[in-house]
């Protein structure tokens, strides 16, 4: 079979033929229907990650695909799957195949159908998206939020949520090319737009900021919300450090709350059945930009360059 491999550090993966996975005891095999490529791929490849496959590995964390042999009764053959966890893509081969070998606890039944794509690459947006909104922030309906980073996958789904929720949306993105692809609904503001950005940050119009970026001028955007309001802080993509003048921020008075989601992975899971449900119902949309199996390198550059609409995945057996 297909499978993109890692045979160096730093390096691209590479199409490779490999031998077809032996399903061990308390394991599935699952036909791959799509696979994520995503931030944690890309780490694990560097080679300075704290888990390191044995060179050469197939990649991807995450997939989905449909049961092909199974003991498990709870899980019979031609069940739609989610595949994540157990060591996939960190400890041995991940999803970037067209067909794996998986432990039980790695699986997770999807009871309503997904396209294949959005059933790879839904969780980590939408159960942290969920848990951003509701478990971290205690949105009400109601108030206005700020999402910052609006057209990536995970901002988009903090902004869809939160106007389902009953919010008041606006969506900040770092380019003006970026701007068609906040979600319907949510009024799109260009952060390049020097004038757009002091008028935020004289109205303080926002009860909540949700921001994906982080970096340097993190503590400036939560100047956009009024006094007393909150900024979730989700990711780091445009830098791990900032930089905070204590008597402003306190003077700002605008609480900087962390999301942690790998504390909160069983929060996730618990939710992840809801929110499956509104996908399939079309209450939310995951963006997916998709590739070939064969397009997996080109997938990993367009997503260290910041390139990628939304989330990526690759399809293993779409042809053409």
């Amino acid at each position: 079979m297909r499978a993109a491999r890692f045979h160096e550090w730093g390096a691209p993966p590479v199409l490779d033929e490999v031998p077809e996975p032996v399903r061990g005891q308390g394991e599935l095999l699952v036909e791959v229907r799509a696979a994520a490529v995503a931030h944690l791929d890309v780490t694990v490849s560097g080679g300075d990650f704290g888990m390191r496959p044995p060179l050469p590995y197939i990649g991807g964390v995450e997939g989905a695909g449909v049961v092909l042999e199974s003991d498990d009764p709870s899980l019979p053959p031609d069940t739609q799957v989610m595949l994540r966890g157990g060591g996939l893509g960190l400890l041995r081969d991940g999803c970037w195949a067209e067909r794996v070998a998986v432990p039980v606890k790695a699986v997770t039944r999807l009871h309503q159908s997904l396209p294949p794509a959005v059933a790879a690459t839904f969780f980590v947006p939408a159960t942290t998206a969920h848990v951003a909104l509701h478990d971290v922030a205690r949105l009400e309906a109601g108030e206005t939020v700020i999402v910052v980073g609006a057209a990536g996958a995970v901002g988009s789904m903090v902004a869809q949520q939160a106007r389902a929720a009953g919010a008041t949306v606006l969506g900040v993105v770092g380019r003006p090319d970026q701007l068609g692809q906040v979600p319907d609904g949510v009024e799109a503001v260009d952060a390049t737009d020097a004038a757009t950005t002091e008028r935020l940050a004289k109205e303080r119009g926002a009860s909540l900021l949700v921001d994906t970026l982080g970096g340097a001028d993190l503590v400036s955007r939560s100047r956009w919300v009024r006094q007393g309001g909150r900024a979730v802080v989700i990711g780091y993509v445009t830098g791990a450090e900032t930089r905070i003048d204590l008597p402003s921020w306190l003077l700002d008075d605008v609480a900087l709350l962390p999301l942690n989601m790998i504390r909160r992975e069983r929060r996730a899971r618990e939710v992840a059945g809801e929110l499956v449900a509104r996908l399939a119902a079309g209450e939310l949309r995951v963006p997916v930009q998709t590739f070939e199996l064969n397009d997996t390198a080109l997938a990993v550059e367009k997503l260290r360059a910041g390139r990628v609409e939304g989330r990526a995945a690759v399809l293993p057996h779409s042809v053409g």
